[in-house]
């Protein structure tokens, strides 16, 4: 047990998450991990190499870091929730002629629900992920900010975020400044 306390990390396998995995590590907290599998990649019929967050190769990355570490690491099956609100919306968008951002979708509403239910499931009191973005109070509100340095900012997937997903007891943690 961590005297700063255990936070749930979302671990993409890329590289922001798995520096957040080792500041969390190496700043002493308890670290648990969660990956999010979002697709079928057996079936998917793409390339031999998948690319990208939700991406198999993406998956074992994340698996491998934590075991590395020394954490645990949970994989979530997510594949009905992103393709029926994920996929089918940018489909839908896409031959209405716009250009969707499926990880604002998912960011909106899949993850951070399902980030904030696990980590209750799991008793944690922090979660985190890698994303390069800051969090200010304003007038009673969490905004979300843009990170330090422009040239990294991630803070245009995040603003559907809710007050609920972005207030305590997950704030301190919540979005990882690199």
């Amino acid at each position: 047990m961590s005297k700063k306390g255990k936070v749930l990390l979302a671990m993409s396998g890329g590289i922001d998450s798995s520096i957040a995995a080792l500041l969390l590590h190496e700043q002493g907290y308890e670290v648990v991990g969660i990956t999010m599998k979002t697709w079928d990649y057996a079936s998917s019929g793409g390339s031999s190499k998948e690319t990208g967050c939700c991406s198999l190769d993406s998956i074992n990355d994340a698996r491998m870091l934590a075991v590395n570490l020394g954490f645990p690491h949970f994989i979530l099956d997510i594949r009905n929730e992103f393709g029926n609100y994920i996929i089918d919306n940018f489909v839908d968008e896409y031959l209405a002629g716009r250009t969707p951002n499926p990880c604002v979708l998912c960011n909106t509403h899949i993850k951070w629900e399902a980030l904030l239910k696990r980590a209750d499931m799991l008793d944690c009191e922090f979660i985190a992920t890698g994303h390069y973005a800051r969090i200010r109070e304003e007038n009673n509100r969490y905004v979300i900010s843009k990170g330090l340095d422009s040239n990294k900012d991630q803070s245009y997937v995040l603003w559907g975020l809710t007050q609920q997903s972005l207030k305590e007891p997950y704030f301190l943690c919540r979005i990882i400044k690199i």
